[in-house]
């Protein structure tokens, strides 16, 4: 019989994949069924862009079968990461998608890494996660394709139940303002305008320039509610919403799924809290005098 099953460590019983970050773990856990264990480098609640990795994270990817990552520049740590960890198997999600480009800035013309904020795009990273797993597990083709097909179908349902949501926001009021520009392709995907404080996650972008800029948008835009991502220090959004006089109506996640009994503990579950957030404070109904 089986004596000493490990369920950790370089000894597992599955094969297994790691994620850079805990969406795309989740996404792909969609997708592996039973077959495969997926894990994620970083920790829910950690900053992904800068992550410094640490030589136990580089012990993990020992026996992986498959490293997926994002791309488009958003995990600036990886190729150093890549080099450390070895020869394995990798699969970029965002190849293959035409990025949208962050305007203005020193980032100007570079491609907004945040395509997962999408749930078209999703669909796309759910096709290309079940192609790699396919690759490296190909007795599992037909399980890796019917999950898949299962999953995409949960995320059209998901993109027309956001797009009914948001559609009940006055169309003069469909400005979303928030820390970081992660929400580029969500606002593109459903008619929104935004404005936000800095385009690529890093806080020590945060200008006095860029604050009194966000605050005249804001009060040109008549924005009654403001808001700011879970990795990322809210204080100079607070700061933004005193001077400008809009309330500050709470906490997206973006860059990562929050632990079990956050709001966020799955891809969908974190999109269907950001829209909440956004339909509350932008609707009518929702101004808090």
């Amino acid at each position: 019989g089986c004596v000493n099953k490990k369920t950790y460590g370089p000894s597992y019983e599955k094969p297994f994949v790691l994620t850079t970050f805990t969406i795309l773990a989740d996404l792909a856990r969609n997708v592996a069924g039973d077959r495969l264990l997926v894990e994620s480098i970083t920790k829910p609640g950690a900053e992904i862009h800068s992550y410094q990795f640490t030589p136990s994270d580089i012990v993990k990817t020992k026996g992986a079968k498959l490293i997926i990552q994002n791309g488009l520049g958003l995990e600036a740590w990886i190729s150093k990461f890549m080099m450390s960890a070895g020869d394995i198997p990798k699969v970029k999600l965002t190849d293959g998608i035409k990025p949208l480009l962050i305007d203005g800035d020193a980032y100007a013309g570079k491609p907004n890494p945040h395509a997962w904020m999408s749930p078209q795009k999703a669909i796309h990273y759910v096709d290309k996660i079940a192609d790699a797993f396919i690759k490296i597990d190909p007795q599992g083709a037909r399980e890796y394709k019917s999950n898949a097909s299962t999953y995409k179908a949960k995320l059209e349902l998901l993109d027309k139940e956001l797009r009914d949501s948001l559609s009940l926001i006055p169309k003069e009021r469909r400005f979303l303002v928030t820390c970081e520009g992660a929400f580029t392709y969500l606002a593109r995907d459903y008619g929104m305008e935004e404005g936000y404080l800095w385009p690529v996650n890093s806080e020590s972008q945060v200008t006095p320039r860029r604050m009194v800029n966000l605050i005249k948008i804001i009060k040109e835009n008549k924005v009654p509610t403001i808001f700011c991502e879970s990795t990322v220090s809210s204080e100079a959004q607070m700061e933004v919403a005193k001077s400008s006089g809009a309330v500050f109506g709470g906490t997206f996640y973006v860059d990562s799924l929050s632990d079990l009994n956050g709001p966020a503990p799955t891809y969908i579950d974190l999109l269907r809290h950001n829209v909440e957030l956004i339909t509350e404070g932008l609707s009518l109904s929702g101004v808090k005098k």
